[in-house]
């Protein structure tokens, strides 16, 4: 659960595109990491509502969640799904704390994938993801989105992710949504809307 939970926070998107991405020239590329990773160094926090949707070989429907996701910088981030269940998760201090309806507890993230999950998540914030040495990194462009594709490299990540595609609008630094296949086959997607930048963000949204 609290795989899925971690991953699945990290891709955000409301549906697969249909639109055809073209792969970006390398001076496209380049133009484009050099200003999302100098805008975003601007970020102090960032809060978003969100929908995710995961379909699974196994079921004919997809799960749809609802939740709020807040970062502060330089490493807490909250996840809350809020319906059709109430489920927390907060990375902070290289510790994972979860309540889940009530039921809480909390795991050493330290030297642990889930380390690498929240390192990714908060590097997709501030650009440092682009610089991550283990995903291999390619870009695409459609008529609404810049699109980062990562592919892991390490055997650890590749049990659990395929790829990830993260959506840029055209114009914005901010990611807006996120693709995952999972290496089971099965897909994650998430949106965000309703974000703030640089707004004030209780101490109790990292408090579980």
């Amino acid at each position: 659960m609290i795989k899925n939970i971690a991953f699945g926070a990290f891709l955000l998107v409301s549906g697969f595109f249909f639109a055809q991405n073209t792969a970006m020239s390398g001076a496209e590329a380049k133009a484009f990491v050099s200003k999302v990773s100098s805008d975003t160094k601007e970020i102090k926090t960032l809060q978003s509502d969100f929908t995710q949707t995961k379909k699974m070989d196994f079921l004919d429907k997809s799960i749809v969640t609802y939740g709020k996701m807040s970062l502060q910088t330089p490493n807490m981030l909250s996840w809350k799904y809020t319906k059709p269940y109430q489920y927390s998760i907060v990375f902070k201090s290289n510790k994972i704390f979860i309540n889940d309806q009530g039921k809480k507890s909390s795991v050493d993230a330290k030297s642990k994938t889930f380390e690498k999950i929240n390192k990714l998540i908060v590097g997709s914030s501030n650009g440092t993801m682009f610089n991550d040495p283990e995903f291999t990194v390619t870009y695409f462009k459609n008529g609404n989105y810049n699109v980062a594709k990562f592919i892991p490299k390490t055997s650890q990540l590749l049990k659990y992710i395929k790829q990830i595609e993260l959506y840029f609008p055209k114009n914005q630094s901010t990611v807006s949504q996120v693709n995952m296949t999972e290496a089971s086959g099965d897909t994650t997607n998430i949106v965000f809307k309703n974000t703030k930048i640089n707004a004030s963000i209780p101490a109790s949204e990292f408090s579980l």
